[in-house]
């Protein structure tokens, strides 16, 4: 049996794990990321493996670490992630850990979680969008993870739904989809009444009308930019992970009603949405199987 370690780097937790092929979870860690501006925290990395390999006490494949920012064309480091992790930047994981290592953004690692163990098992073409403070992605296509030019295919957080809105996205957008449906802007988007989608997506359960207007706006924003998702790479799913997907029914039913409204169904063909299967691990089993792809 060949085993891989996988490691998902946050700013306040790292988590670590050992998966064979199966995608079966031999061993799972947690250690506290501890981020310095001496980039001493990578010692930390180093021992969430070390831990791991003690315990396994047998060779591995490699091991896979998914990150925070846009890795470099060959998987080897992140290349860009400024005012985040210092020493994270262009740092090469194999020299230091001593195995083969490969690289993922962290939206990325999810979406590689979700397509060779969970909800899009067996799928060749999937999108994922990573619903949180932001909004990440993924795209699969032909069975492979599609990483672009600078290796940032996915952000699909921060395509426009709204040309008139003059508020910017980090990566300087206007009208972006992580504004109109990130946790980050509610308070703004709210005018203030609202500190967290939680609250807001409570609200609208109690039938507030500020809220179902707040939140069904966000909800059909969502749909439009899934609908055009759709137009664009016509994928056999689109899965949706991260915290606001835990709105559960409050999210998924009327965004079903939108998609009715919105998508291009041709022969009758609709795109499958789906919630993710993985939580905190994602990362962290998304990076171990793209180790499994090479």
């Amino acid at each position: 049996m060949s085993y891989v370690i996988g490691v998902d780097l946050g700013g306040t937790n790292i988590k670590g794990l050992i998966i064979n092929r199966n995608g079966e979870v031999l061993k799972q860690h947690y250690i506290p990321t501890k981020d310095t501006d001496d980039g001493s925290w990578r010692e930390n990395v180093k021992e969430m493996v070390e831990y791991l390999k003690n315990y396994l006490q047998q060779p591995i494949l490699g091991i896979g670490l998914s990150a925070p920012g846009l890795p470099n064309e060959q998987n080897q480091c992140i290349a860009y992630l400024p005012n985040r992790l210092k020493g994270l930047e262009n740092f090469m994981w194999g020299e230091y850990l001593g195995d083969a290592t490969y690289v993922l953004n962290d939206a990325h690692a999810a979406l590689m979680a979700e397509a060779r163990f969970g909800v899009a098992k067996d799928k060749r073409n999937v999108v994922l969008l990573t619903l949180g403070t932001g909004v990440g992605g993924g795209i699969l296509i032909n069975g492979h993870l599609y990483q672009g030019l600078a290796q940032m295919a996915g952000h699909l957080g921060h395509i426009s739904i709204n040309s008139q809105e003059e508020t910017q996205s980090i990566v300087g957008m206007v009208g972006s989809l992580e504004y109109a449906i990130g946790n980050y802007s509610i308070e703004k988007r709210s005018h203030g009444k609202y500190s967290s989608t939680w609250e807001l997506v409570e609200a609208y359960r109690k039938g507030d009308h500020f809220a179902a207007y707040l939140w069904l706006s966000s909800v059909r924003k969502l749909a439009l930019a899934i609908s055009s998702i759709a137009n664009l790479l016509s994928p056999e799913m689109v899965v949706l992970a991260g915290g606001i997907t835990l709105a559960e029914e409050a999210l998924f039913e009327p965004l079903a009603t939108f998609m009715d409204l919105y998508e291009w169904r041709p022969g009758n063909k609709k795109t499958s949405i789906a919630q993710a299967y993985f939580g905190d691990m994602a990362g962290a089993i998304g990076a171990a199987s793209f180790v499994l792809t090479k």
